[in-house]
């Protein structure tokens, strides 16, 4: 099992607060996760798919306090909504006990109906971890590890399969279980065909800022569909919409967000790209690497910290923002190749926002300064300066 930097987060949100939730897609390890700290701590597991498991809930509140002195761990929980409100109140008896503090891991595979009914019931007795698939500090700093992980894809059984071929086809199996299984779960009324069309085109398209009505066109749908289908592939943790950096900079800027298909390998899988050759000489190359460094950047930025991305209409752009707790920010631009070269359009764009610190994320290993602002920094060293931020 390759270790996960997120098993520190959880841990501690354990030791302080009533409930964990973990959050993230689905297959991308969170059950592994739960169970390994779970033998730690003398956990009581429920997958809440499984009927039989359900069952031992039909008296919730009997059963909780039973298990009181062991950490019960849900899994699945977005399947069994009402357990929130019993949740509350076994927590708050427990607290008179001297119990408030790591009663339950509960794991989501969309944050959906997690945060709207948690949001609610469970304000003050629950931290939320959200879990990536693997990111490039978790694989380790060898070039060849990087470049499978951006071929296949961070989710786990994909990048440890035996081959390409096993790989691809596992994420081919694993876009259909979403399309068929969970798009009707919480899109009762997304027909899964226009689903996949609308997924494959934001591939096509990847890190390109939204047109919902040209989207609409080519599907055939409104653009309010657009937008609704689009918040779906988002809540269930497929896509990353990147807001834009608004500045008083006395210039039109790009309002629209910019998207992305969040895992790499599922972007080559929905194109058809099994191996290396083909993703090569694809036209979408650089907006899958663009989108690979921003993934594990954004997951390693402080915690008080905003992603952003800046464009004006006069084509000044910076690929990413990092906007620190103090107001600081770094500009990160993302380039394929191994050479450092940034465009005119980031230089502009820098001198209207004057960010602390100026990167450009290369393919390379080498760290150096381009300039007297700017420094040339491969992907890896990056997500540490902003695990340490």
């Amino acid at each position: 099992m390759i270790p996960r930097l997120v098993t520190s987060d959880v841990q501690a949100a354990l030791d302080r607060q009533a409930v964990a939730a973990l959050i993230g897609p689905r297959q991308v390890g969170k059950t592994t996760l739960a169970l390994e700290i779970g033998e730690k701590r003398d956990a009581l597991y429920l997958d809440l798919e499984d009927q039989d498991d359900r069952a031992r809930l039909e008296s919730p509140v009997l059963f909780f306090e039973g298990v009181e002195d062991h950490l019960v761990i849900l899994d699945e929980i977005h399947r069994v909504p009402e357990l929130f409100a019993t949740l509350r109140g076994v927590i708050d008896k427990g607290r008179r006990k001297g119990k408030g503090k790591g009663r339950f891991l509960i794991l989501g595979s969309a944050s959906i109906d997690l945060l709207r009914q948690s949001g609610e019931t469970l304000a003050g007795r629950i931290a939320y971890i959200d879990m990536t698939p693997l990111t490039v500090p978790e694989i380790g700093t060898a070039r060849a590890d990087r470049e499978r992980l951006w071929l296949r894809g961070g989710f786990p059984d994909s990048y440890l399969a035996a081959n390409d071929a096993e790989s691809f086809n596992l994420r081919k199996d694993f876009i259909r279980t979403y399309l068929e299984r969970d798009v009707p779960m919480f899109g009762p009324r997304i027909p899964a065909t226009t689903m996949e069309r609308l997924w494959t085109m934001l591939a096509h398209r990847q890190g390109a800022p939204l047109n919902a009505s040209e989207l609409g066109r080519a599907l055939e749908i409104s653009t309010q569909s657009v937008t609704r289908y689009i918040d779906l592939l988002a809540d269930l943790l497929l896509v990353r919409r990147l807001p834009p950096y608004h500045a008083n900079v006395g210039k039109r800027l790009v309002k629209a967000p910019k998207l992305y298909v969040r895992d790499s390998g599922l972007v080559h899988a929905m194109l058809g790209l099994e191996d290396f050759e083909q993703l090569s000489g694809h036209p979408v190359v650089g907006g899958s690497w663009e989108g690979f460094v921003l993934e594990t950047l954004i997951a390693m930025k402080p915690w008080r910290s905003s992603a952003f991305y800046y464009r004006t209409a006069a084509g000044a752009e910076i690929d990413l923002i990092i906007e620190h707790g103090d107001g600081a920010i770094w500009a990160i631009e993302v380039k394929r190749s191994l050479s450092a070269k940034v465009t005119r359009g980031f230089h502009q764009a820098c001198e209207d926002l004057k960010p602390a610190r100026r990167f450009v994320v290369h393919a390379g290993e080498d760290r150096y300064p381009v300039s007297k602002e700017l420094e040339a920094i491969s992907v890896h060293a990056l997500a540490e300066e902003l695990r340490s931020a």
